[in-house]
């Protein structure tokens, strides 16, 4: 954060409680989340949108500009914004429709953490469907068991508050949001632990589609076995950020300057 984020703003918020070094690894995190959405094809353009409430701070929120690419974000990139969509810190402007749905979100679901809206092409191609269901067909999906939730009343692009607060609604406590006609939300904790849904999520519908393409009956799992399966990966806690710390160290690796 910048030295005047210590002090009162310009808009009136008081940033003096704010912790600048859990603000920058946050930044860095959400950069690097951004880029490695891009690098497994999840992005779409200048599309879509990652936001992180800050701990402590629940009127309070990071989220990628509009206008800069996915590809190139860069921790410094990230904006700092308040419940009602001003920038307190960092260059550029949110999207509109990045501030209708994720302020609500983070307002109303205090779980979501982290939220990740993306058109990637296989969970997005399902909410296509008359049935946009995640079915039980493999043991990726099973780890979604009970925590998708669907909309089903796509009413044209998100521009007013009043859609993301709906949507915040349908999703509730769950992890996944599937909007039909339109693409998915993912929450988690943590950046971390949200970016590894996106990931195994993606990877799910994929596989599900592909199983559909054979025109051969679907063999799906009972429910008592999804859900114990499920059980068994919510025991498993720190997957999704050790998943997620190796794909840092692969950016790290390749020379990529998200934590700039």
């Amino acid at each position: 954060m910048s030295a005047a984020a210590g002090s009162v703003t310009s808009s009136g918020i008081d940033l003096s409680g704010v912790d600048r070094q859990a603000v920058a690894e946050a930044r860095r995190d959400l950069a690097a989340a951004l880029r490695l959405a891009h690098r497994h094809g999840l992005s779409e353009g200048i599309c879509n949108h990652f936001s992180y409430a800050l701990p402590g701070h629940e009127d309070l929120f990071l989220l990628n500009p509009y206008g800069r690419h996915w590809a190139e974000m860069r921790a410094s990139d990230i904006l700092l914004l308040d419940g009602a969509g001003r920038v307190l810190d960092g260059t550029g402007e949110p999207e509109v429709t990045a501030l209708c749905i994720h302020g609500p979100v983070h307002r109303l679901c205090p779980e979501a953490r982290a939220v990740l809206h993306t058109h990637m092409p296989y969970a997005t191609s399902l909410s296509m469907l008359e049935d946009q269901t995640l079915l039980p067909l493999h043991q990726t999906a099973l780890r979604f068991w009970g925590q998708v939730a669907y909309d089903e009343n796509f009413a044209g692009l998100a521009q007013e508050p009043a859609e993301g607060e709906r949507l915040a609604g349908v999703l509730g406590d769950r992890q996944v949001l599937f909007m039909a006609n339109h693409g998915v939300m993912v929450a988690g904790p943590s950046i971390g632990q949200a970016f590894d849904r996106l990931y195994y999520l993606e990877r799910a519908c994929r596989q599900q589609i592909e199983a559909m393409q054979t025109g051969r009956p679907l063999r799906p799992v009972s429910a008592n076995v999804a859900g114990f399966t499920a059980a068994q990966y919510a025991a498993i806690n720190d997957y999704g950020e050790d998943h997620f710390r190796a794909l840092k160290r692969l950016l790290d690796r390749d020379g990529e300057d998200y934590a700039a």
